[in-house]
């Protein structure tokens, strides 16, 4: 992942992905690209050309906060690619973070996870790393592997693609996530070295991750092909952790009274026989 010239890439991914027609203007004709010229992007933000250019060139890095909303209503940005656009320009908006191997969870957060014997539920790093899990999300996860990160688990697991009824949207979204990340945490040189893995073992990643969409994890309604109990509609429930870097405590949800709620119950009733088994022979 080269991060010399994130402004500029931005800047060009989204051009390329936003039509004339998305864009208000008006049809002249097939275009040999569906995406906006630079000239139109330029002419929209109310900047020449000639800086337009420079900008996704990178020979221009500080471009004031008037161009950058202009820019933002141009490309027709949503609030998380404007808050990643202006994080680009802005580094010390960033929290600092201390490059490490591993992040660790605290023994009370670990508490409250196998506090939950009926509630799936994990704990992400800011890298889209699993860094803690409780058994019921390890069953709702049940036949998936590379476990270890979101990202890894979406485009290595060779079961990924039918666990997800619509993987394109999953991947979407967790791509999306770290691209947030990877600007946040420059100083990160883990997440360089994920990217470079995805890269170079998976061809839908460097297609995804070349769109530059960004996204910041929040509540989200998510689907999941069971291979024992079926279809799953569940909630996922973002909290922060607080004192860390980045980590967040997800819950999984399920409508009271669905067929969800139903299939959760029915993997905790699995996930309890071997430990009241275990408890019995003790």
């Amino acid at each position: 992942m080269h991060c010399d010239n994130l402004l500029g890439d931005f800047l060009r991914s989204r051009r390329e992905v936003t039509t004339p027609a998305q864009a208000g203007l008006r049809y002249a004709g097939p275009r040999r690209t569906p995406g906006l010229r630079r000239d139109e992007v330029a002419m929209l933000a109310g900047v020449s050309t000639a800086y337009y250019v420079r900008l996704e060139q990178g020979r221009e890095r500080n471009p004031s906060d008037q161009v950058l909303s202009s820019l933002a209503r141009a490309l027709l940005l949503d609030e998380d690619a404007i808050g990643y656009l202006y994080t680009l320009i802005h580094p010390w908006s960033r929290p600092r973070t201390t490059p490490g191997p591993a992040e660790r969870v605290s023994p009370s957060v670990l508490q409250l996870l196998n506090s939950w014997p009926h509630v799936p539920a994990l704990v992400l790093g800011r890298r889209l790393d699993v860094l803690a899990t409780n058994p019921l999300i390890e069953a709702v996860y049940e036949g998936q592997t590379h476990l270890d990160n979101c990202l890894r688990m979406i485009y290595l697991s060779p079961a990924a693609q039918d666990f997800y009824p619509d993987w394109e949207k999953a991947a979407f979204a967790k791509t999306a996530q770290l691209r947030v990340a990877a600007a946040r945490h420059r100083d990160d040189p883990y997440i360089p070295r994920l990217v470079e893995e995805l890269s170079a073992k998976s061809a839908e990643f460097r297609r995804i991750w070349a769109r530059h969409d960004v996204q910041n994890r929040n509540t989200e309604v998510k689907e999941f092909r069971h291979p024992v109990v079926g279809e799953l509609t569940l909630s996922w429930e973002v909290l922060t952790v607080s004192g860390t870097s980045g980590q967040q405590l997800i819950v999984l949800t399920a409508e009271p009274g669905s067929a969800s709620e139903r299939a959760v119950a029915e993997l905790a009733r699995r996930v309890a026989r071997p430990r009241e088994r275990l408890a019995r022979s003790a």
